[in-house]
């Protein structure tokens, strides 16, 4: 087990008063059921609201799991504890709302939901041209 040196300890902390300082802190968190989001009140005043399903680890949460939120002594991360899932309030302010990888996945999905005139064209040429190519047979495959 590594022990931290005092010297690691006082940048830690030196780094952790340069965030809080830098961004709002939470100072209450909730679940409002009428508009089925989650909502986070910041010390300046702003409040940020979303819906559960567009945040890595609240996807499959229901109400029950969300009702109890435990904000952090810093105030940059709001914990609920039912769903074992974290809200850190800086990434939450960036647009970051789950990991990378995440993050990526969710926005191949949108992308591939999106329609405009060009993605309708392209697709009906593609029709004409006889569709999408068929999957070659691997040896495997055949009997």
């Amino acid at each position: 087990m590594d022990l931290i040196t005092d010297a690691e300890l006082v940048a830690a902390n030196r780094r952790g008063a340069e965030k809080k300082a830098a961004y709002p802190t939470a100072i209450a968190a909730r679940f409002d059921r009428r508009t089925a989001r989650i909502v986070i009140s910041l010390n300046s005043g702003l409040n940020i609201t979303f819906l559960p399903r567009d945040v890595q680890g609240f996807e499959n949460a229901r109400v029950a799991d969300l009702v109890e939120a435990e904000i952090s002594p810093s105030g940059l991360g709001v914990r609920f504890p039912k769903i074992d899932a974290d809200v850190y309030i800086p990434a939450l302010l960036e647009g970051f709302l789950g990991s990378r990888n995440w993050m990526a996945a969710q926005n191949g999905r949108s992308g591939g939901k999106s329609s405009s005139p060009a993605k309708t064209a392209a697709a009906r040429n593609n029709g004409k041209l006889g569709g999408r190519p068929k999957k070659a047979k691997s040896l495997a495959e055949e009997p």
